[in-house]
């Protein structure tokens, strides 16, 4: 049997940006919020967010993550209200900045926080929450409206948007529109894919502003830092392959829908839902990382990643453990964890990459099918 990776990275080729290395050569500009970094702030405005609102790009997302909470709380709160099922990042950055995680419960069948559950806590803690902070899980277009009505209250909101930098909905791209501020991830692993990178947005433009400020060690016009601030800028080199990745996003996002709905389509074919197999329920059109599913109730995912494993097929289970379950982060306080740890417990990711054949998905999928 061939061996299927999970995944295969698939950054555009030197080729394909060596014109706008050669632009960054000749204004002998390579950081600093340079003109290729404005290009690609200024493109992506346009041709995702309809120019509404602004966008400043970073060093990668968990920068972004740190530097929109650092910016976007309730300077006395004590506490960031975040999902559980999402990846380390998003607690560690509320660390950063001085803030306790504050897990609440997922919803079981969308896998993003439980609003209900959130808004219990959010009673409770009065003031003492600093900040709310959304996971739109496996890049989903998350409805956003109790998010916009806490940002009308005075309760900021940060959405982790890691994976959903190409998702659209009814209004177009995630998070356009949205006052608070959204961040998203250029990494490697992603559908927009840099290597490493990041941006964060907001309809309000001064967010923006203050965190750019914020990203070049706190500096405005002049080399003096009048705020808080470190070094999160993303390099004129980061910023010719972005212009390049921008180039051919459309197709990017195209192959893998095509590909996540072979998948579907092969998986409702042989019948593996009604053997317990359970989908997302997601909205939107996604930007697809990768394929997520959840194994039958009480089946671990981790005896299916091994099985699979040992038919050469690389799986994984993001986010299994689920952060409460770290060691790191076991001590602080959270919210019931009952779907969580029942989707952390079954949830796999199966391969999905852009030259991955039919055949290789229908392997996959067959082997779904064996497992037990």
């Amino acid at each position: 049997m061939k061996n299927i990776p999970f995944l295969k990275p698939n950054l555009v080729k030197h080729g394909t940006y060596l014109k706008y290395l050669e632009q960054m050569e000749q204004s002998g500009i390579y950081s600093n919020y340079g003109p290729l970094n404005t290009l690609f702030e200024d493109r992506v405005l346009q041709e995702h967010f309809g120019g509404e609102g602004s966008v400043t790009t970073v060093s990668n997302a968990t920068m972004g993550l740190i530097l929109a909470i650092s910016q976007h709380r309730r300077p006395k709160g004590r506490y960031a209200l975040m999902p559980s099922f999402t990846f380390t990042a998003t607690p560690l950055a509320a660390l950063w900045c001085g803030l306790e995680p504050y897990f609440i419960d997922i919803d079981p069948k969308t896998w993003c926080m439980d609003e209900n559950k959130l808004h219990d806590v959010l009673s409770k803690l009065g003031s003492r929450a600093a900040v709310v902070v959304p996971y739109a899980a496996f890049g989903t277009d998350m409805d956003l409206t109790v998010y916009r009505d806490m940002e009308n209250r005075g309760i900021p909101v940060v959405v982790d948007a890691a994976a959903s930098f190409g998702t659209t909905g009814e209004s177009g791209q995630f998070g356009k529109q949205f006052t608070g501020l959204v961040v998203y991830s250029f990494h490697a692993t992603k559908c927009f894919a840099i290597g490493e990178g990041g941006m964060v947005y907001s309809a309000d433009r001064e967010k923006i502003n203050k965190i750019r400020q914020a990203a070049n060690f706190g500096f405005e016009t002049s080399r003096e830092s009048l705020q808080q601030g470190l070094n999160a800028k993303l390099s004129e080199l980061g910023a010719s392959v972005a212009l390049s990745t921008l180039d051919v996003f459309s197709e990017k996002i195209s192959r893998r829908r095509a590909l996540h709905g072979l998948y579907v389509h092969l998986i409702r074919e042989t019948g593996l839902l009604s053997q317990g197999w359970v989908l997302q329920q997601e909205n939107g059109q996604i930007a697809y990382q990768f394929f997520s599913i959840l194994s039958p109730a009480g089946v671990d995912n981790l005896d299916v990643v091994d099985y699979l494993a040992g038919k050469q097929i690389q799986a994984r289970n993001y986010f299994s453990p689920a952060c409460h379950q770290h060691p790191l982060f076991r001590s602080f306080h959270r919210s019931d964890m009952e779907a969580t740890e029942e989707v952390a417990s079954r949830v796999l990711s199966l391969p999905l990459w852009e030259d991955m054949t039919e055949n290789e998905i229908r392997c996959v999928v067959e082997e779904l099918g064996r497992y037990g």
